[in-house]
């Protein structure tokens, strides 16, 4: 009974240190980063914060530089280069020099420059928000949901479990190799190379080089010709933080430009991720193939949205209209197909009508709401197009949204807020990615229908199913060909980073994020050595040594039996057989078969 008792008492002493250790913060340095020339009313540096206004139909603004400027104002924000391949491959040619010296790193080195970042963001939310906001159009809310947090729970995730998921993990080696120990190494892939999308600027950016260079890679990030001011920025923070642990100069880079500045590094790069559209992944997937470059490749969506008879219509309603319209489709995984049962359908209608018409979207960051600004050029044109398809093929407008508080400064970058019902599979609207505040609803009247009307689409990146029943939610959800689901939530699985993201079918291929995101970083060894050096070698059988012996496949069919029989019985009469014929003394004659 002592014994026991002294053990109660060390695993109480044990458990108060650990608290008390958590009690006591980290060191970790604070670092400065330049932002007098980000923020609001300074940036004055060309015509007086001059109104940008591109020629129409044009997607470069110059072969030499990328011009940035407010969506919301069409304030001009600054100029930045187009890169040129021979510079693209300079730039990787110096982040490959870099790698070799962070490869050799420690993980507690690795874990500070995560710490640092951490405590950076924490200390500075609203100018990172700001900063995303001016460049996309999005609220301060929305970059704090999508830019802050996100990125924060990546940082704590890997701080927690980073170095566990990519240490040797020892696997079984089987009947055949008892004698031996079977593990998978993870290793730097060297260079990893990111084209990334606007939609969500900082993180967008900070995801894959979290992961990458938590891994002992080095990384190139081209970022989107429509956000290139803010990711320049975060650049610096980067960079700073990379300084303070005395990582290697060129460990991570940021490159602007257009196509062929993408299309550079994607051929010099020991590994691709690209997040856009599909027309681009393909053409990706192309130029990689020319060097065999893995690619991972996250293509966006058409997620459906399901909603059962037995739900809480207010609740889901509000859900629904928050993931249909929020930062007019800048969220990746956002609902843009909602399926809605028919003994439900008036009220759910009723209730999403209701909160649409109550929204007077004010401007992009001081407005309460952001239901329709527009970040892309032109796309409002698109979605129009979108709309006017549907309703030249029966659809109807149930509830449009308007704008009242725009801001004096404000400009037309926004697409009203637009439900549309009795629309069908044979309409664009239910088959492209709109990226954009529309919200088709169609009905349904059995759990099989709804299942076959979402996976009837081209897409496949996530789903939505909301019930009353968990357990019937579940097996709808099972039953969607998607690479993520949620249960009666919706995008929840990206705020779990220990999870992949990423979709199928055009919606692309691989993951990034968790634990398949962060070992899809490395090259994955597998490595076979002696459980009991130097005791134990492995030694060729005489009956298969050369020259084969003449009973050779008789002591293989037998030692096949003796290891992998279904029959105890038979395995052991296998097994006698094999030990009768090691004993022997066999001619070292080739055996007829063989002869044959």
């Amino acid at each position: 009974m002592e014994f026991w008792w002294s053990l109660i008492v060390l695993a109480f002493a044990y458990a108060i240190c650990r608290f008390l250790f958590m009690l006591i913060p980290p060191n970790v340095p604070s670092i400065d980063v330049d932002a007098s020339d980000v923020l609001e009313d300074v940036n004055q540096t060309q015509g007086n914060g001059f109104i940008y206004i591109p020629s129409r139909g044009r997607t470069q603004q110059s072969d030499k530089k990328v011009r940035c400027y407010e969506p919301a104002t069409m304030k001009y924000l600054g100029d930045f280069p187009a890169l040129m391949p021979a510079e693209v491959e300079e730039r990787v040619a110096q982040a490959r020099k870099a790698q070799k010296i962070w490869a050799k790193s420690s993980f507690k080195q690795r874990r500070q420059f995560l710490r640092i970042l951490l405590k950076y963001i924490i200390e500075h939310q609203e100018l990172i928000c700001e900063v995303s906001s001016r460049d996309t159009g999005k609220t301060m809310v929305d970059a704090s949901l999508g830019e802050i947090m996100t990125t924060c729970e990546k940082i704590t995730w890997l701080l927690s479990e980073g170095e566990k998921w990519l240490k040797p993990e020892y696997r079984s080696s089987g009947r055949s190799m008892i004698h031996k120990k079977a593990k998978v190494e993870f290793h730097p892939l060297g260079v990893i190379g990111a084209i990334v999308s606007w939609n969500y600027p900082f993180h967008n950016i900070f995801n894959p080089m979290l992961a990458a260079v938590f891994s002992g890679n080095s990384i190139v990030i081209k970022v989107s010709e429509n956000a290139s001011w803010s990711g320049c920025f975060y650049f610096r923070i980067i960079q700073a933080a990379l300084a303070a642990v005395g990582a290697p100069e060129n460990l991570v880079d940021i490159i602007t430009g257009f196509a062929e500045t993408g299309e550079a590094l994607v051929s010099s790069v020991d590994k691709i991720i690209f997040v856009g559209s599909p027309g681009v992944g393909k053409m990706i997937m192309k130029n990689a193939a020319e060097t065999l470059t893995p690619v991972t490749l996250e293509l966006g969506g058409k997620d459906p949205f399901i909603v059962c008879d037995d739900v809480d219509v207010a609740h889901v309603a509000q859900i629904a209209v928050r993931a249909a319209l929020q930062s007019s489709g800048q969220n990746c995984a956002g609902a843009e197909r909602f399926y809605v049962h028919k003994n439900i359908y008036p009220s759910f209608l009723s209730q999403v009508t209701k909160i649409v018409k109550s929204v007077l979207a004010g401007p992009p960051r001081g407005g309460k709401y952001d239901m329709g600004a527009i970040c892309l050029l032109e796309h409002s044109d698109k979605l129009q197009a979108l709309v006017d398809d549907a309703i030249e093929k029966g659809a109807d407008i149930a509830a449009r949204g308007s704008f009242g508080n725009l801001g004096d400064d404000a400009v037309d970058q926004y697409f009203p807020p637009t439900v549309i019902v009795n629309v069908n599979h044979t309409m664009r609207l239910m088959q492209e990615e709109t990226f954009g505040p529309i919200m088709p609803i169609m009905k349904f009247s059995t759990d099989e229908e709804a299942v076959e009307l979402a996976n009837d689409s081209r897409f496949g990146l996530g789903c939505a199913v909301f019930s009353g029943n968990q357990r019937r939610a579940k097996e709808i959800a099972s039953q969607i060909h998607c690479g993520f689901a949620a249960i009666n939530d919706f995008a929840a699985t990206y705020m779990c980073q220990s999870l992949p993201f990423g979709g199928v079918k055009d919606s692309g291929f691989g993951r990034f994020a968790g634990i398949e995101g962060l070992r899809a970083c490395c090259l994955v060894k597998a490595v076979v050595e002696d459980r009991w050096w130097p005791y134990i070698k492995t030694k060729i059988p005489k009956p298969i040594q050369y020259p084969i012996a003449e009973n050779g496949f008789d002591f293989q069919e037998s030692l096949v039996e003796a290891l992998y029989g279904l029959n105890i019985w038979d395995r052991l009469r296998a097994l006698v057989n094999v030990l009768k014929m090691l004993t022997e003394q066999n001619t070292p004659a080739n055996s007829k078969r063989n002869n044959d």
